[in-house]
């Protein structure tokens, strides 16, 4: 025992012998293999035969010339009506999803089980794991990719332009990465957003493929404009044949909780007061205006395009020739002013709404978005068939089932 005026430690460092150095190499040997061992062990538990039984299941094709299509982003709103329209049809899908929280996940998980019920398997996994999209590819030959997934919300990113960085450019090159070396390449159509029109084109309406769109208003809208330019890249680069399909306002059944018109309902339900916005364009106080578009036209125009795609020309990464690249505009092509659409919700609930009209601060989207869908018409035939009433009036029928009557927060 040392005296307690020494210290416990030596000061100077410890010199092991030979024989202790290699006692204590080949202890961290061990450690090394044990570790990677578990890894091992926990990788193979993860996508085990269970797993990939799930997933061949889910991507057999039940139709003659039918196509497999993984489908990112398949608990979203759109993502899982497109699934499940690709399933019912017979062609083979399979579903990724992150299950984030920027709205409660419970809502994407009644999703998964409604499409679980439909034989649509939805692995939990992030796209930006090149590892899991290996997994994936090599489980099954897609010949499609509808890649849905993305952060969505213009507000939220404001605070968190992070979060949109990851999930909307890192995951799509992830993506892209993983599709360029398949063999053969898959056929990518992606949703781009109709928010890339931004503010050089406020005066010029309807909104045109042929349009600028370098001026983004948005973060949101930057990351899709971003997302076009990487397209393009991998398509001239790669032969990867690419779909960009800029959505406006889709809403229905089943829709995201964080919309407008989500927030309407609920609000005209449990009495309390609506806030609308409008423009002051040239001081006149016009009323925001948006081009809604129902889920089932837009599914028709996803799958249209998925149809129409056309091949990839690469093998293993090495272009072999050109493909296609197509950009269209899928919207009503008929405008709606947010007064017009509390009106029709309000006649469908039988319920007067408390109305709060506040003036826009500028620092979002674009208060009109007017679109021009006459090149998806021509080329894909998407020709929406919904009004607003009729669409509307399905929304509230699925509103009022799922959520109830009063409004039930814990289920958004």
């Amino acid at each position: 025992m040392p005296p307690l005026d020494e210290p416990l430690l030596p000061s100077t460092p410890f010199k092991p012998t030979p024989r202790w150095r290699m006692f204590f190499i080949s202890a961290l040997v061990l450690v090394a293999f044990t570790a990677l061992y578990m890894t091992f062990v926990h990788s193979s538990q993860r996508y085990s035969n269970p797993w990939t039984n799930s997933i061949r299941s889910s991507a057999h094709i039940h139709r003659d010339n039918g196509i497999s299509v993984l489908v990112t982003g398949a608990a979203g709103f759109i993502g899982s009506h497109v699934s499940l329209a690709l399933k019912n049809r017979g062609d083979g899908v399979v579903g990724v999803d992150n299950f984030n929280n920027y709205y409660s996940p419970s809502l994407k998980r009644t999703r998964q089980s409604l499409l679980d019920f439909h034989g649509v398997y939805i692995v939990d996994g992030d796209i930006n794991d090149y590892r899991l999209l290996s997994m994936l590819f090599n489980t099954v030959p897609f010949t499609h990719v509808m890649h849905l997934a993305a952060q969505v919300g213009v507000q939220y990113a404001i605070d968190n332009p992070y979060v949109y960085v990851h999930n909307n450019i890192a995951s799509f090159i992830t993506l892209l990465e993983r599709c360029k070396v398949s063999n053969p390449q898959p056929a990518v159509v992606w949703a781009s957003s109709g928010s890339v029109y931004g503010v050089q084109n406020k005066n010029k309406n309807p909104f045109s493929e042929m349009d600028r769109v370098d001026l983004p208003s948005t973060i949101y809208a930057s990351t899709k404009r971003t997302g076009e330019e990487i397209a393009r890249t991998y398509n001239r680069l790669h032969g990867l044949s690419i779909t960009a399909l800029r959505f406006f306002t889709v809403y229905g059944p089943w829709g995201r909780p964080d919309m407008a018109y989500f927030s309407f309902i609920k609000n005209i339900l449990t009495g309390e007061p609506i806030t609308m916005y409008r423009a002051n364009r040239a001081k006149n106080h016009l009323h925001l205006a948006r081009d809604f578009v129902y889920i089932d036209d837009i599914v028709k125009g996803c799958v249209a395009s998925l149809d129409t795609s056309g091949k990839s020309t690469g093998s293993g990464g090495s272009k072999n020739g050109s493909a296609p690249y197509r950009v269209f505009n899928l919207g009503n092509g008929s405008p709606v002013t947010v007064p017009e659409l509390v009106t029709v919700l309000e006649d469908n609930l039988k319920m007067k709404a408390t109305k709060d009209v506040m003036d826009m601060c500028g620092n979002g989207d674009d208060s009109f978005a007017y679109v021009n869908i006459s090149l998806a018409e021509k080329e894909i035939g998407f020709k929406p068939t919904t009004d607003l009433q009729t669409g509307l009036k399905e929304f509230v029928k699925w509103y009022l089932w799922y959520y109830g009557k009063p409004f039930d927060c814990d289920r958004t």
